[in-house]
């Protein structure tokens, strides 16, 4: 049996507690400690993996990891990876790398040349949605891509379960749908199709000082033209998306974050037979990740998304922020 990598977790909002809850139990993992300043994270913390220690401070998870997971606000991120890559650990970052696009190429730069072991938090690298598209493709279903089109849509923003985190999730500093949300399907995209190029975009600021309510752009991916349209308001759900491939032979797309979907020679869209709504599907999402973690930790190969990946991501998203209508 391999022996489990020990990873320490900074940041014990939604996202950490969502992995040390299930780390707690994986057979590649021992969770070794969790920093918060929070003063109820403790509480939450003894709820969600008894016997994990709140630790005192960030450098005290550093030391005690062989792998660090970095669940804070983005203008912490960069501070707490480059701590953990000197002292040798490896880091799985959530995205995005930073609040400063040149910070952030900067540190991919860097980290780079230095080999160092780290990776980025896009769930769907570990999706058997997304690994369902993929053997929709391999199989002849869509034959060349001719374009692609996303569209992302909330009743609300921040959505229910994140109000806790409004103080930075509605602030076009760090937060926004666009960077929440819209980063996974340009993710997915960068993937599926190629190199991200942006076009023109056009982004909205209802209020000073809060995120935006709508996004609209195209770009390119691997040359493929890329339509993107993102709105708060425009639907009762908490959030509703789609990413639709239209080619030469085909059409599939991935729907509400989890269900595979594939458009019959009568134009009927049909389900993969094993699709299962988000919250169900999310264990097998989080079994994979830290199978990933575990083997990026080990200097394996894995399948995890890359720091560069991330950046390219990044960069994309800023570019259409910054085009304010």
């Amino acid at each position: 049996m391999v022996e489990r990598i020990g990873l320490g977790i900074i940041g014990f909002g939604i996202m950490g507690e969502r992995l040390a809850r299930f780390g707690a139990g994986h057979d590649q993992v021992r969770l070794t400690g969790v920093w918060d300043p929070s003063p109820e994270a403790a509480t939450r913390l003894a709820e969600a993996a008894p016997g994990v220690p709140m630790l005192a401070s960030p450098e005290a998870v550093i030391a005690g990891c062989d792998c660090l997971y970095i669940a804070a606000p983005p203008a912490f991120h960069l501070v707490h990876a480059k701590a953990a890559f000197a002292a040798g650990k490896a880091v799985f970052l959530e995205k995005p790398l930073s609040v400063d696009t040149a910070e952030a190429q900067a540190f991919v730069d860097a980290a780079e040349a230095a080999g160092a072991r780290g990776a980025v938090n896009f769930p769907m690298a570990s999706s058997p949605a997304v690994a369902q598209l993929n053997a929709w493709r391999a199989g002849g279903a869509v034959g060349d891509p001719r374009e692609l089109a996303i569209t992302i849509a909330f009743a609300n923003w921040p959505r229910s379960w994140q109000r806790g985190a409004h103080t930075w999730l509605d602030r076009p500093q760090q937060g926004g749908f666009t960077r929440e949300v819209v980063s996974h399907f340009l993710f997915l995209t960068r993937r599926q199709l190629g190199a991200l190029v942006l076009e023109q975009g056009r982004t909205t600021f209802a209020a000073p000082e809060r995120s935006e309510t709508a996004i609209a752009a195209k770009l390119t991916a691997g040359g493929v033209p890329v339509t993107l349209s993102g709105g708060v308001g425009t639907t009762l759900a908490d959030d509703h998306n789609s990413w639709v491939l239209e080619g030469s032979d085909g059409a599939i797309r991935l729907r509400d974050w989890s269900y595979a979907e594939r458009r019959g020679a009568d134009g009927v869209w049909s389900a993969a037979p094993d699709a299962l709504p988000n919250e169900r599907m999310r264990p097998m999402v989080l079994q994979r990740q830290l199978d990933g973690v575990a083997a990026m930790t080990r200097g394996e190969a894995h399948h995890l998304a890359t720091l560069r990946e991330a950046l390219e991501v990044q960069q994309t998203v800023e570019g259409i922020l910054a085009q304010k209508a």
